[in-house]
């Protein structure tokens, strides 16, 4: 298959293009996917990141700015996004120390499992093993606490009892 970022006859495998609609994903080359893969690989973006879809617009944009050589900031300066594409593409994920109890990454947003029945204090009930907490938040000032809904209430959990899903 051939890889819509660089144009190369390689396999594709689905990456997530987060920020943005629940579930969105490109199907690109192992190499684009690479955060370390070299600038010249992108070259052919110039004509590829004018796509109708907009994940891959917004993996392009921020591949353009992540590369940050001269000709990638003038290729973004030329892009083109509609307003919610371009809100989409300006929300990444900020660098945080918030980790599940695997030691991976958690952002605002995210979907996480508890791993430990959790006694909550206050509300009267056990949030159950397996729940699956949506659309954390991340206490900013902890990176130890998240926040969630379960069960109709808005509690604090520690990251090291879930695990990113």
């Amino acid at each position: 298959m051939t890889c819509p970022l660089c144009t190369t006859d390689a396999p594709l495998i689905d990456t997530p293009v987060s920020g943005g609609p629940a579930e969105a994903s490109i199907q690109i080359c192992a190499l684009c996917a690479d955060p370390a893969t070299p600038a010249d690989h992108f070259r052919p973006i110039a004509s590829t990141m004018w796509s109708e879809d907009h994940a891959l617009q917004v993996y392009a944009m921020r591949t353009l700015k992540r590369l940050d050589t001269d000709w990638s900031r003038d290729l973004a300066e030329q892009l083109y996004l509609d307003e919610e594409t371009q809100a989409w593409a300006d929300n990444q994920a900020a660098e945080t120390n918030h980790k599940d109890s695997n030691g991976v990454p958690l952002a605002n947003g995210d979907t996480v499992v508890l791993i430990k029945d959790l006694n909550v204090k206050g509300a009267g009930f056990t949030a159950k093993r397996g729940t699956a907490v949506h659309r954390i938040s991340l206490v900013q000032d902890n990176d130890a606490h998240i926040e969630g809904r379960v069960e109709g209430q808005r509690i604090v959990i520690l990251t090291e009892f879930v695990k990113k899903r």
